[in-house]
């Protein structure tokens, strides 16, 4: 039966989840920022911790509407989206694995009187047997209320998240690995007769344990006619947080004719990573030439090696 108006897939959206962000993590309505920000300016939560420890810290909620705000308070791990590599966190009813669980705010629900602030205390308590490395979350308000999005079946519940990264004490260890390479070109049945392109796409996957900022250049090497051959690539996320696996694809105009092998190199913090795989792309008038060249040097060879024979054949002695 239809339910008009009625919300059943519910979308927490995230704002103001940014890396380097001067200002309150904010989306106009409600803002959540490091408390003491005033006196010593904080753009998130920067930590450092040894595993079996716990400690608090306290954030400033604020209410920009002229209505109180009642909003739900929850620490959220943070993860990469596989389709974009942006940044991300899990909802209040998705399964924590990391920051997530650890993390725990003084109150569960906070009510905001309208253009004003509250300050709320969280504690983090780190595991015993918690990982080396990075781990980045956010301490997130949400907005129970559920409102309109962009179907009649589709709500959308609004939430801002103060970034929290935490270092764990222990050996620092970053590592990239590129998989999954493809090189796909399109052009034309004869060359210059249309447009042609280039996508290349891969999986950028941070196997080590600290966040990383990826470069990456794409060179292409071989027998081959056209396209560039070096690109230096940016469809990469600005952040790949330990252990995430994003997959990256870029396309652009022009695509090399020939065979060679196309090589993917990314670096990041001092170390690299590389894929590489082959191509073939030869027009289908080039490659009709080439059969054809090698038909007639197959015949001609056959031409020969016949009247050799037959040469042969006519200067034998007859038999006795």
């Amino acid at each position: 039966m239809r339910r008009a108006s009625v919300a059943t897939l519910l979308l927490v959206v995230l704002t103001a989840f940014l890396p380097a962000q001067a200002r309150a993590a904010d989306n106009g309505e409600w803002s959540v920022e490091p408390a003491d920000s005033a006196i010593t300016p904080r753009t998130a939560f920067q930590l450092s911790a040894r595993p079996g420890t716990s400690f608090a810290d306290r954030a400033v909620v604020s209410n920009s509407t002229g209505e109180p705000l009642t909003l739900r308070l929850h620490v959220a791990d943070a993860y990469n989206t596989p389709r974009d590599g942006g940044l991300a966190v899990r909802g209040p009813e998705e399964a924590q694995r990391d920051i997530g669980t650890w993390g725990k705010p003084e109150q569960d629900v906070v009510t905001v009187p309208a253009r004003a602030s509250v300050t709320v205390a969280f504690t983090l308590t780190v595991p015993a047997d918690a990982p080396p490395g990075d781990h980045v979350g956010a301490l997130v308000a949400v907005d129970e209320r559920v409102r309109p999005g962009a179907g009649s079946f589709i709500g959308v519940r609004r939430a801002v998240g103060a970034r929290i990264h935490l270092r764990v004490e222990g050996a620092q260890r970053p590592a990239l690995a590129v998989e999954g390479l493809r090189l796909t070109t399109s052009s034309p049945p004869v060359p210059g007769a249309g447009d042609s392109s280039t996508t290349v796409s891969f999986t950028l996957h941070n196997t080590g344990n600290v966040t990383l900022d990826p470069r990456a250049t794409l060179h292409i090497g071989g027998v081959r006619i056209g396209g560039p051959t070096t690109r230096q690539l940016t469809n990469l996320p600005a952040e790949l947080l330990p252990g995430e696996q994003v997959r990256v694809t870029e396309g652009w105009e022009g695509a090399p004719s020939g065979w060679g092998e196309a090589t993917v190199t990314v670096t990041a913090s001092g170390i690299g990573a590389t894929g590489s795989v082959g191509f073939l792309d030869l027009p289908w008038i080039l490659l009709a030439s080439a059969l054809a060249v090698a038909g007639a040097g197959a015949a001609l060879l056959a031409r020969r090696r016949r009247r050799r024979a037959r040469g042969r054949a006519a200067g034998r002695p007859a038999a006795g």
